[in-house]
């Protein structure tokens, strides 16, 4: 099986890495000569695609030529509108039809859910004035309407372990929201969960991505410093009046899927 990864970041190279150990044909992109040459240095079939929103770069033609076409290129909410990354979208999904691709993974990410002060799953009705994260809610609508090919869409958690250490973004921070249920995954999780998906056909589905525990985020902090000696937040705020939401990963727990780090507390973290 072929299969092209567009974003051989954080996520995606080492989504790459394994898929290609199990057997498949794996290519990929970046959006610079430099990451492609390093990415070609490890073994990986490299081409450059830059969405802007656009495509632009050089070889990316060959990555639809495919039989499973990931999309993994998180939109940047600080640095762009929520109307340009649907526009890459767009265009991505122009090329794939073009194409005629037949199977379609999409990642996407919990904050597409609104804060409801309760547990939500991926039965939860959203829309364009409830959702917490237009660019992507308006992405997985675009790529759902019309389709041609068969459409699976993730939405992952907040992806951590390796270098990744929640602990390291809130140091020494003050007034922070300790108390509020985290939606983690590790990137071994989410490695996995997709490499599942592809394997066991399971297509034209919605799927959430998080470990099964959600422990507080101060939990969180106080083992990040005691494991790591990373100076926890300096203060914590009340959160009584913060909303907030809890996202249940049972739908592919209930499809056979086993977690490796079901507790993020548990999570495990290279040197860094």
């Amino acid at each position: 099986m072929r299969i092209s990864i567009i974003g051989l970041g954080w996520l995606g190279k080492p989504l790459a890495m394994y898929l290609k150990a199990k057997g498949f044909e794996v290519r990929g992109s970046v959006t610079s000569e430099e990451k492609c040459a390093k990415l070609k240095s490890d073994g990986l079939d490299c081409c450059l695609l830059k969405m802007s929103p656009h495509p632009e770069g050089k070889d990316f033609n060959k990555l639809f030529d495919t039989d499973v076409l990931i999309i993994n290129i998180p939109p940047r909410r600080r640095a762009q509108s929520d109307t340009f990354h649907p526009e890459q979208v767009k265009y991505l999904k122009a090329l794939i039809n073009q194409a005629n691709v037949k199977r379609v993974i999409y990642i996407s990410a919990t904050s597409v859910y609104p804060e409801l002060n309760k547990e939500v799953g991926e039965e939860e009705i959203l829309t364009k004035e409830n959702t917490s994260n237009p660019a992507l809610f308006d992405a997985e609508q675009l790529l759902w309407r019309g389709k041609t090919y068969d459409l699976t869409v993730i939405r992952f958690g907040g992806l951590l372990g390796m270098e990744r250490v929640p602990g390291r973004y809130f140091s020494n921070k003050e007034n922070v929201a300790g108390d509020l249920p985290v939606n983690y995954i590790h990137q071994t999780d989410a490695v996995r969960l997709i490499d599942f998906i592809i394997v066991n056909g399971m297509w034209n589905e919605t799927f959430n991505g998080v470990s099964p525990m959600h422990p507080s985020k101060r939990e969180i902090y106080e083992k990040n410093f005691k494991d790591f000696r990373i100076a926890p937040p300096k203060s914590y705020r009340d959160t009584s009046d913060k909303s907030w939401k809890q996202v249940t990963s049972s739908k592919i727990q209930s499809s056979g899927f086993k977690f490796v780090y079901n507790n993020p507390l548990l999570f495990d973290y290279s040197p860094f």
